[in-house]
């Protein structure tokens, strides 16, 4: 049984990796990695596969940026010649971002079954390209992987037959499980004169928040309230940089006395800082689930989240990109504590569970085929 996985952008690293070794230890599968070069930055993207023990691509497409069209264009003319050079069994395709949508959109036209880890979650809010593809991609797919109760629920008022969805877990929280230990071995705090407990980690790259000169301006001011409670390390996504210089914010950055900017960090430093921070304030959707399974607090400057379950029951909450607000949020969970739950069966076995499924619906049928199956492909 041969499975492509597709990964676009580093969230999907995380994702795949766990997938990756769960299909290889079944003994019957050849598991794939197709890298569409969506995101790609040569050092950081060498970093995570090194760390997350991924073996090179079997595929690099290098499609890159442009336009959400041209992106999703690019991926579908590259991935399409791979499909048909491979003559998959599966393609198995995660989160949401414009390689998710476009390889799906291929391998279902080409009569390839589709496998779509992450589905269900919805925001709600259409203006986010990532919610457009989650609902494109979960309408065509073959098997629907599921990481909450929400995703459950979304999926039944859409009308999706309860055949094509698998409450699996989340294979997000499987890294984490996998890796946590290696982090611990890692001194990040050291360097940076820093004690457990005794910062704010942030991270900010939504267009919807370093995209605008006010808001850049209000993500500035919040630096510089949230330094005068406690240091801050950021970590400064290349986009949040550009933008930053472009407006001129950055040198008021640099300005800031307890604020220490940091250029990307591999997986394993960013876990480290994580686990070890007094708040996470952040604008990531991943980095919800994480800190939930953590239970460290988290504040996400978003109007909305696809992974309500990181709110009702993890340590998460949503919060305005309001400069005072969040610094007096920040102080006042100084002394709360750590709060929330795990979700069900996040425990870092969803992999094995979704390697499961699949070899039970597919690995029997292609036998079938192979022995004189007339029906053509697997469905």
């Amino acid at each position: 049984m041969k499975v492509l996985n597709v990964v676009g952008a580093r969230p999907n690293f995380i994702k795949v990796g766990p997938i990756h070794r769960a299909l290889e230890a079944t003994g019957v599968c050849e598991s794939l990695v197709v890298h569409t070069g969506q995101h790609y930055d040569a050092k950081m993207s060498d970093i995570f596969f090194r760390q997350l023990e991924l073996p090179e691509p079997n595929y690099y497409l290098g499609v890159g940026g442009g336009s959400h069209a041209q992106q999703t264009a690019g991926v579908m003319v590259a991935f399409e010649e791979v499909v048909e050079q491979e003559a998959p069994d599966l393609v198995l395709v995660v989160g949401d971002v414009n390689s998710t949508l476009a390889a799906t959109l291929v391998a279902t036209k080409l009569h390839i079954p589709v496998a779509h880890v992450e589905a269900g979650l919805r925001s709600g809010d259409r203006r986010m390209p990532e919610e457009l593809n989650r609902l494109c991609t979960d309408a065509v797919a073959d098997l629907l992987f599921v990481t909450e109760q929400s995703g459950l629920d979304n999926l039944k008022a859409e009308g999706v037959p309860d055949g094509r969805v698998h409450f699996v877990g989340n294979v997000m929280i499987d890294s984490l499980v996998r890796f946590r230990e290696k982090a611990t071995e890692i001194d990040m705090l050291g360097p940076l004169g820093l004690e457990p407990g005794s910062y704010v980690l942030m991270t900010m790259h939504r267009p919807s928040n370093v995209d605008r000169a006010e808001t850049l301006q209000e993500l500035a001011e919040m630096a510089g309230q949230l330094a005068d409670i406690q240091p801050v390390v950021f970590p400064v996504h290349p986009r949040t940089r550009k933008n930053l210089q472009a407006h001129g914010y950055w040198e008021d950055l640099q300005g800031i006395s307890g604020l220490r900017l940091l250029s990307p960090i591999g997986y394993l430093e960013f876990l480290h800082l994580m686990e070890r921070a007094a708040v996470v304030v952040t604008d990531s959707g991943g980095i919800q689930e994480e800190t939930t399974y953590l239970r460290v607090p988290c504040l996400t400057l978003r109007e909305n989240t696809e992974r309500p379950i990181t709110v009702t029951m993890g340590s998460n909450e949503l919060m305005e990109l309001d400069a005072v607000a969040v610094a007096d949020r920040v102080t006042a969970i100084q002394s709360e504590g750590n709060s929330g739950e795990v979700p069900p069966l996040w425990d870092g076995r969803a992999a094995e569970r979704i390697a499961s499924v699949l070899i039970n619906k597919y690995h029997g049928a292609n036998e079938s085929h192979r022995v004189g199956n007339k029906t053509p492909g697997l469905v």
